[in-house]
């Protein structure tokens, strides 16, 4: 069956189903059932999914990660088995919350998968049934009417007025009108092939019968998907920076580690063992061991926020990559428009109207043609058909008007079908005065075939002001982007047998134009708006008429009068630049008209080649592979095929490009929140750094690797997470993007983290040295170990006083609000217990290496803390008043 398949268009119905071995009255269920086994299930195949447990060892392929699992081992060999348990517990700990959060993404994207199944309408044991798509078989016998989504590849046996929208593979958004007459051209494309319908395409119009050819991944859509199965995936801007960080962190630890363990072992004061130690105890402070937990929680909160507004994130590092994009790129039909048309405009009786004013009637003759000379159907979910057609009938139904009964009530008695050459469509229907022969379609078609006007209900010759009234009407609307229907009638005494055009379509008597449009979103322009003060260039991608595209692009402000950079182009004109000459106007072009779905790629790389972080929509199977190249693909929940999902990021559960604009704004706030616990991290751990590099250069005791960890686990986890769920600071969208030479060091961070680490480390000694001279007990040995309990209690409380300081980059803490958060709060509360814990409750004395601490000592703890809060404030004063930094 495979090997006939490419010349299926070629061969007649009888031909087919005998190679199909089919039967007109469809399989049997043992039949079914044989060829289910043969073929499998009808299914695209998506690229294997990982096991729990290989997601669980994914985790450890960071490499701070690994460092600190051979820290933990060295600990273990050593001796010191509460470190190791200690560092291994953070590091499962956070592989466990990195599987959770795949995990969690998974589920949600197979249950819109299960939600957005299709149907389908088989014979089979020579009775209509229905089942689920997945499970035809080839030579199944479909059944296909208006609204339908055709199931797999099928060979038409029968097509009444059968009309499939293929955009989805052809890129081509006119439905096609299809046969089953048998074609001899060979090497057709998709779009030629017209007795065939293709896996995942949509009826509009009109009814069918065809045997299944092909099923999952023998479909064209399963080609296309077993191409994007072998298709390398870009890293997010979120992974390049966490890796260059993790590079610097690495080399950095390595020098520290190595000169200490150096310096040591040269002045003799130490054993091996202990010098190994000690350079563990600097790795150990040196690594932020819980960035990458604190990162993956950012980003999680970040996507369930999204969903809240129904926006499905699939990948977790594509939540910052959103914060961070230059350029969205939309598809406009059902994303920056309703994908409904509406009726916008009449013109009847020599007047125009807005379809608001107009008296509505089912006895208007207008308003009957426009109901009678249609083909929708009327289903208990609602209407279905061509979007034009649904549009004339909700254009009644939207006023309570019973328009199904109408038609009921006027049986339609002959037709004389659509014709995409003379663009009109005839219909007889019997009304009570007779019978009525109803003609629409393009305004200039039917003005040759009208000779009288219906003006207020009397029927006059038309005359020549009248057809150039009409014709600069018809001229006006359509650069309004309006699309144009005439209607038109004349009563006949029966039914003609000789039913053509030539024969039937003339001497008609003129009713009304009547003008349409899919209207914008109402929400979009306000978003579109909002991306524009973000810094932010909206762009129009579509496959309509250029002069559609700009009139929707100007109402929607994507494009204003007078602006060089809103240039429109259409896809001939794009496929006649070189790529040089295209990426250096690219910045220049906002709406793109009349291009097919493989022009998207090429639009993503233009813009990437001049650093651009782009986000891309896009819901056909064509569309997959540019929304793989974007840094965001966007997929359509509702239009989507399963193969532009896959490909996809993020999937808007709503279609609506306002959706992807409230990401964005979620997106920033998650990379400045990143930061924010990035700074406070960092700036914490170089603290512990510069402690430990000084206490051993001047070969001092210090601090043990169980302390670091403890302070690092309790003190730098907790608060950074509650920082990760900061609300976003006024103004946020405002700021102009950050693109891809940004990165979480830039904005002053870098700086911020150099000076307040080196306070909260010059504190801690401080502190450390006021003890040795300001002693509390005679004994060297309590005084030595009173002095690092006091070190020890520092450190950590300098950084919970820190976590305050982190809440806002430049801004001061009393004006952003201490305790809005609550989160943090109780994250700090929390880590404070925690850390006192360990010294005032007797038991981990031991465990911790500790002593108890007299009440003037804690005064003495707790001052050094809270200094790092009135340094930092005065730094954040001279920032905004001396450097300028709001």
């Amino acid at each position: 069956m495979k090997e006939q398949k490419k010349v299926f268009y070629q061969q007649s119905v009888d031909e087919v189903m005998n190679q199909m071995q089919a039967d007109p009255k469809g399989l049997s269920d043992q039949q079914v059932a044989q060829r289910r086994e043969q073929f499998g299930f009808n299914r695209l195949q998506a690229k294997r999914r990982t096991t729990i447990f290989e997601k669980f060892l994914a985790q450890f392929k960071d490499l701070m990660i690994i460092i600190l699992i051979v820290a933990a081992i060295i600990a273990g060999i050593a001796g010191e088995h509460v470190d190791a348990a200690i560092i291994l517990a953070v590091v499962i700990l956070n592989a466990v919350f990195g599987v959770f959060q795949e995990s969690k993404a998974e589920n949600a994207i197979d249950s819109l998968k299960e939600m957005s199944a299709p149907m389908a309408t088989v014979l089979r044991n020579g009775r209509q049934t229905t089942v689920k798509s997945d499970e035809i078989v080839p030579g199944d016998m479909v059944l296909l009417e208006a609204g339908d989504v055709v199931p797999a590849d099928i060979r038409l046996t029968e097509a009444n007025t059968l009309k499939i929208e293929e955009a989805a593979l052809t890129g081509e958004s006119v439905p096609v009108n299809k046969t089953t007459a048998t074609i001899n051209d060979s090497d057709l494309p998709l779009g030629d092939r017209k007795n065939l319908g293709f896996m995942n395409s949509n009826v509009t119009s009109g009814r069918g019968v065809g045997v299944v050819i092909g099923t999952g991944m023998n479909t064209e859509v399963g080609k296309i998907a077993h191409m994007l199965n072998t298709t390398e995936e870009a890293t997010t801007p979120l992974q390049e920076n966490l890796n260059k960080l993790g590079k610097v962190l690495t080399i950095l630890i390595l020098v520290i580690a190595v000169v200490v363990f150096a310096v040591g072992m040269w002045r003799g004061q130490e054993t091996l063992i202990n010098m190994l130690l000690t350079a563990i105890s600097l790795a150990v402070a040196a690594i932020p061991e819980g960035l990458p937990a604190i990162v993956t929680v950012t980003l999680a909160i970040g996507t369930q926020q999204m969903a809240r507004h129904r926006a499905l994130i699939r990948k977790l590092q594509a939540v910052e990559t959103l914060g961070s994009t230059d350029i969205i790129c939309s598809d406009k039909t059902g994303t920056l428009t309703q994908n409904k048309m509406t009726v916008e405009k009449v013109f009847q009786n020599g007047e125009l109207l807005d379809s608001a004013k107009t008296q509505l009637s089912l006895d208007d003759r207008l308003a009957q043609i426009m109901v009678l000379n249609n083909d929708t159907k009327y289903l208990q979910e609602g209407l279905g058909g061509d979007p034009t057609e649904t549009a004339l009938v909700s254009f009644y139904l939207n006023q309570q008007l019973p328009v199904q009964q109408f038609v009921n009530d006027h049986q339609r008695l002959a037709e004389i079908p659509f014709d995409s050459e003379r663009k009109l469509m005839t219909t007889y229907n019997q009304m009570s005065d007779g019978i009525m022969m109803t003609m629409k379609g393009a305004p200039d078609q039917l003005l040759q075939r009208v000779t009288q006007v219906l003006d207020n209900g009397k029927v006059r010759p038309i005359t020549d002001a009248d057809r150039k009234t009409i014709q600069t009407t018809n001229h006006d609307l359509a650069t309004q982007a309006l699309r144009v229907l005439g209607f038109a009638y004349r009563m006949v005494d029966e039914v003609p047998a000789d039913l053509t055009s030539e024969a039937q379509e003339h001497d008609m008597i003129l009713t009304g134009l009547i003008g349409m449009i899919d209207p914008e979103r109402p929400e979009v322009a306000q978003a579109v708006s909002e991306a524009k003060a973000a810094g932010i260039k909206s762009v129009m991608i579509t496959g309509d008429h250029q002069d559609t595209a700009q009139a929707i692009a100007n109402r929607l402000g994507i494009i204003g009068r007078g602006d060089s950079n809103d240039k429109v182009i259409n896809g001939a004109q794009l496929d006649d630049m070189t790529d040089e000459q295209f990426e250096k106007s690219v910045g220049d072009i906002a709406v793109y008209a009349r291009v097919a779905p493989e022009h998207k790629v090429r639009i993503v790389n233009a813009w990437q080649k001049r650093g651009k972080v782009v986000a891309m929509t896009g819901d056909g199977v064509n569309d997959a592979p540019a929304l793989k190249a974007a840094d965001i693909g966007v997929g359509m929940g509702i239009t989507g095929t399963e193969v532009s999902k896959e490909a996809s990021d993020m999937v808007l559960a709503d279609d609506n490009f306002a959706t992807i604009v409230t990401a964005v704004k979620a997106g920033r706030k998650v990379f400045a929140n990143i930061q924010k616990s990035l700074q406070y991290l960092l700036s914490a751990n170089l603290g512990e750094v510069l402690t430990l590099f000084v206490m051993t250069m001047m070969g001092w005791e210090i601090l043990a690797p169980v302390q670091i960890l403890w302070i690092n686990l309790v003190t730098d986890t907790f608060p950074a997470i509650a920082l990760g769920v900061e609300p976003a600071e006024p103004g946020i969208m405002k700021r102009q993007p950050r693109g891809r030479s940004s990165n979480f060091l830039s904005g002053g961070i870098m700086s911020n983290i150099l000076y307040q680490g080196f306070f909260e480390g010059a504190i801690t000694l401080a502190v450390y040295a006021f003890a040795i001279l300001n002693p509390v007990h005679a004994s060297e040995t309590l005084i030595h170990a009173d002095a690092l309990t006091m070190a020890y209690a520092t450190l950590g409380l300098i950084q919970l006083f820190h976590a305050f300081n982190s809440k806002t980059i430049h801004q001061s803490i009393f004006r952003v609000g201490l305790f809005k958060n609550k989160f943090f709060n109780w994250a700090l509360l929390g880590s404070a217990l925690l850390l006192i814990l360990t010294i005032a409750v007797p038991g981990f004395n031991q465990m911790f290496h500790v002593t108890n601490l007299a009440a003037s000592q804690w005064l003495v703890v707790v001052i050094g803390g809270f200094m790092i809060v009135v340094i930092s404030e005065v730094v954040k004063y001279m920032q905004r008043h001396f450097l300028h930094q709001q």
